[in-house]
């Protein structure tokens, strides 16, 4: 047995999916597409390369030779010049024109905004999926009361599905801050060694034209619209910590929905899926612990500690360019990418199947609303000639004797006690009627359809292709 460290990252919470996009053959296999790109647009703008060195750099594009790399790169001590070379031993008659006036830059910076972007889209399907399950479980709670709570306390009523939109709110917000900065993602492009270009200017004998040209032609074949229009050797690495930003925010929404069902599962209202054959505690066999949203949270709170890093790394960039930020960059991003695909992966499974307990639900709601009600009946009883002051103190008292029962483990009797006193002119049947929970929620159903066509349905409607990831969690 090897004694190995393991990611657990890799081994128990990211996706297939999310760690392709960061795995090694992604990465060189980019490189490689880079180089192609460049060979091509130099060839395009007139440098003597044949259509038949870049056939061969196309054959060879996806078959990393990483042992001859490796075995390189203990020699030269630099990763990229490696790579040239082992690519250049496949390639032998495109060896020659490989990495052609280019820094390490121009693969390893355009390559990250790739595979940035790639990450970024798989985080963008899996945000609108669980978009997607809480607005089915908005519109399918809208109208059942439960007790709102302040402070942690019993506060007046709200509604299920109400709640929920408070949490699709925010991830709306988070998808918002997502879209902006996958719309303005630029590529680095070809810039030279301290991004004055010199290196293509000498290429192309001073035409700054075409030396213009190759930057936009590079971008085109990579996919952008466009590319950083000046850097130093790298791109602004304050792009990090606006992408990561994001990531952060998504992670801050996930750790205040998985804490509110946290709560709630404590309360017995609503409850995480838990599986048939799933064990709650190793001591405790009756215990349902709602531990995929501690997962969450724990996860979460990664994310944004880990989310800091790339401001720290941005401000200490001295000049043109400093190698403190290669080490700290291939860790933290890929990593904080990683967590925050963990993250939405539990989201999107227990916002598939929440348990909505209605009936404890009702008996909470049943427990407090007694007193909430005490100003409806507090008004009808004044209209029927009641003196409005005298029936505030005693609405006062049996508030506080009530109060009192319930902290001894006994029932509401409010209700009781006010039908049984004659001075407020009201039956037991007439305060019962008032006691409707529904007339307690205000505007909550109509908030919810309207924030749900309003806000969420657009959002849903444009992302729709995407809306459906399905998750199958193995731990």
């Amino acid at each position: 047995m090897e004694y190995k460290y393991e990611n657990p990252m890799v081994d128990r919470y990211a996706s297939k999916e999310m760690l392709e996009v960061f795995s090694p053959q992604k990465k060189f296999e980019t490189w490689r597409r880079l180089w192609i790109a460049l060979a091509e647009a130099e060839r395009e703008l007139g440098l003597p390369i044949s259509q038949e060195q870049i056939a061969e750099l196309k054959a060879h594009q996806k078959d990393i030779n990483f042992e001859e790399a490796k075995a390189m790169e203990r020699e030269t001590r630099h990763d990229v010049m490696a790579h040239v070379l082992a690519y250049g031993k496949q390639c032998p008659k495109a060896k020659p024109i490989i990495h052609l006036g280019a820094t390490s830059a121009f693969v390893g910076d355009n390559t990250d905004i790739i595979l940035l972007r790639e990450a970024l889209f798989i985080v963008k399907k899996k945000l609108v999926t669980v978009i997607k399950n809480l607005t089915t479980f908005a519109k399918k709670y809208k109208d059942v009361p439960t007790l709102g709570y302040t402070h942690f306390q019993p506060a007046q009523l709200t509604t299920v599905g109400k709640r929920a939109c408070l949490w699709i709110q925010d991830l709306l917000m988070d998808l918002g801050e997502l879209e902006f900065q996958e719309s303005n993602l630029r590529l680095r492009g070809a810039k030279g060694t301290t991004g004055t270009q010199a290196s293509f200017m000498q290429l192309f004998d001073n035409d700054e034209e075409k030396v213009k040209k190759l930057d936009r032609l590079i971008a085109a074949k990579m996919g952008f619209e466009c590319t950083f229009p000046i850097t130093g050797q790298t791109y602004p690495r304050k792009l990090d910590s606006r992408i990561l930003q994001v990531l952060q925010s998504i992670a801050e929404s996930a750790h205040k929905f998985a804490s509110d069902i946290r709560l709630l599962a404590h309360l017995r209202e609503i409850e995480e899926p838990f599986e048939e054959k799933q064990i709650g505690s190793s001591a405790m066999a009756y215990k349902r612990n709602p531990m995929r949203c501690e997962r969450m949270t724990a996860l979460a709170r990664f994310v944004i500690i880990n989310g800091l890093n790339p401001y720290i790394t941005a401000g200490n960039q001295w000049l043109e360019r400093t190698l403190d930020d290669s080490a700290n960059r291939r860790i933290v991003i890929p990593e904080t990418f990683l967590a925050v695909d963990g993250i939405l992966n539990v989201y999107i499974n227990v916002s598939s199947n929440l348990i909505v307990n209605t009936k404890v639900i009702e008996k909470h709601v049943g427990e407090e609303l007694p007193f909430m009600a005490t100003e409806n009946i507090l008004m009808e009883a004044v209209k029927k000639g009641g003196d409005r002051q005298e029936l505030h103190e005693i609405i006062r008292q049996y508030s506080m004797e009530a109060a009192r029962s319930i902290k001894q483990g006994e029932s509401n009797n409010l209700i009781q006690k006010i039908a049984a006193n004659p001075k407020f002119r009201l039956t037991l049947e007439e305060i019962q009627e008032m006691l409707d929970p529904k007339k307690f929620i205000g505007r909550s159903v109509s908030q919810v359809e309207e924030f749900i066509e309003e806000y969420v349905k657009p959002k849903i409607e444009k992302y729709g292709e995407y809306a459906d990831e399905k998750v199958n969690l193995e731990v």
